[in-house]
């Protein structure tokens, strides 16, 4: 009890030190001067609110259903600036609440290839004012009009190649190519454009932690100027768990001559790799081949050669050759 009331009495000295400045004269003038300070502003920005003021707004352009075999020549507008006059609060309203739809420009029924598309001034001031509230006045706008110069884009077939970083849970391998379907795609656009691409990329995709074959569709990287059929692609990454094995594989000598005998320490070499799960029971010895050339060994004078894998399955990983290297003789027989 004694801790608890040397606990409660510095609380209750502070409290009685707030009461006693808070009842205070200075105290209370200065509460007094804030709040007419703050009434002022008050009233001084709903003054400001009833001004009118100029400002401008961006208005987003949208070229809709343009066809995949047509390039502009020129850079074209995505913004149309407005300029617009109306009270403070509702120009507010236009900057921090109203969001604007895109003034939409359709190009589905482009029936020639090469031309010019024109939005005229009169259409796009009525796609604004739809927009402004009815006390608003449109003042001005830029650019006053669009002129869309287009031509025919060429295309060719270009192949896709993945863009991404594949990180495989512990225990499981990648357990084969990478395969894109379509692995190649149609590329429209203009010829330099055309002779400068190698292969198209899918946009950058992470893998976490891949536990079991994975597909996805992945859009392509996209390029300004250039369009692509179709815009995705899909991506299979196949992932198997691994395990172990290991085979006992027989060193064989190509092209020794008939009146030569070789002897070799050891004559088998050990072959241990990392196979998919699945293709365990798959593996065997005959899929690997160790060949030694006889005019390595006749060359050879310290005896001792070094070995490697000729053949091999393509879906085993992480290979290791235990000898690397074998000893021999080479004794040539005694003719009769």
């Amino acid at each position: 009890m004694l801790r608890l009331e040397s606990i409660k009495q510095p609380f209750k000295s502070a409290l009685q030190k707030i009461k006693v400045f808070s009842r205070c004269q200075r105290w209370k003038e200065t509460l007094i001067f804030c709040a007419f300070i703050l009434l002022a502003l008050g009233f001084w920005l709903l003054q400001s609110l009833q001004q009118e003021y100029e400002i401008e707004i961006n208005i987003p352009v949208r070229y809709k259903n343009v066809p995949p075999d047509i390039a502009f020549t020129d850079s074209i507008p995505n913004n149309i600036t407005a300029h617009v006059k109306d009270k403070g609060s509702v120009l507010l309203n236009y900057s921090f609440g109203r969001r604007f739809a895109p003034i939409e420009t359709d190009l589905k029924d482009i029936k020639s290839k090469n031309g010019t598309i024109n939005i005229n001034k009169r259409s796009i001031e009525s796609d604004i004012l739809k927009q402004l509230i009815s006390t608003t006045t449109l003042t001005g706008f830029e650019p006053q009009q669009v002129e869309l110069q287009y031509g025919e884009k060429m295309h060719k077939q270009i192949p896709v190649k993945f863009n991404g970083d594949i990180q495989i849970a512990s225990g499981f391998q990648q357990s084969g190519d990478i395969t894109i379907d379509p692995s190649t795609i149609t590329v429209y656009a203009s010829k330099v454009l055309l002779d400068s691409l190698s292969n198209v990329q899918t946009v950058y995709t992470e893998i976490k932690k891949g536990n079991k074959t994975i597909t996805r569709t992945i859009p392509l990287q996209r390029i300004q100027g250039i369009n692509y059929k179709p815009e995705a692609v899909t991506v299979t990454i196949p992932i198997e768990e691994y395990t172990e094995k290991t085979l006992e594989i027989p060193i064989i000598c190509t092209n020794l001559p008939t009146h030569y005998t070789l002897r070799m320490f050891p004559a088998m070499a050990k072959v241990t790799c990392r196979i998919p799960l699945s293709r365990f029971k798959e593996l065997s010895a005959d899929q690997f081949t160790i060949h030694i050339s006889f005019s390595d060994l006749e060359q050879n004078v310290s005896g001792s050669l070094p070995i490697q894998l000729t053949s091999k399955p393509d879906w085993v990983r992480n290979i290791t050759l235990l000898p690397d290297k074998i000893e021999f003789i080479l004794e040539q027989n005694k003719h009769d």
